[in-house]
């Protein structure tokens, strides 16, 4: 009985640790000065190109894969036209099933510019040649009045 109890405990303690992880992630809270470096030194190691450019990519049809790197919940509330989902937190463990060819052309973004910069230089540590940083938020893309599939 007093190791149910325990486990219980233990438990409760990690789901309530995890919602704190959430609301220290949550729009407007402040970043870990930590975390902050890491992505400011992935995106001083990364090509970034600016919305207008992915949309031109888009509107041109250009052999290119537009990968949405936020969760799943995220990416079916609204994404980029024809984009692949893989969430940043799979990334290295689906991407070689998912895009085969290193030299194909990736333009990678998410909610924030967080995770796709993070996911950018993932892509180029693992060897994709061509993978770039769309330097605007999804809801920049929005506010711009840009294609949006649901």
């Amino acid at each position: 009985m007093a190791r149910k109890a325990l486990v219980l405990i233990v438990g409760a303690a990690f789901v309530l640790s995890m919602v704190g992880v959430g609301f220290a992630a949550a729009p407007g809270a402040p970043m870990n000065p930590k975390v902050k470096a890491l992505i400011d030194s992935a995106r001083e190691t990364i090509k970034m190109v600016p919305a207008d450019a992915v949309k031109k990519a888009i509107d041109s049809k250009e052999k290119a894969i537009y990968l949405d790197v936020r969760d799943p919940g995220e990416f079916a509330a609204g994404h980029l036209p024809g984009s692949l989902n893989i969430s940043r937190g799979t990334l290295e463990f689906v991407v070689f099933g998912k895009i085969a060819d290193q030299n194909e052309k990736i333009y990678v973004y998410c909610k924030t510019k967080a995770r796709s910069a993070m996911a950018t230089k993932t892509l180029n540590d693992l060897g994709y040649k061509n993978a770039v940083l769309m330097d605007a938020s999804y809801e920049d893309w929005v506010k711009a009045g840009y294609p949006v599939e649901r």
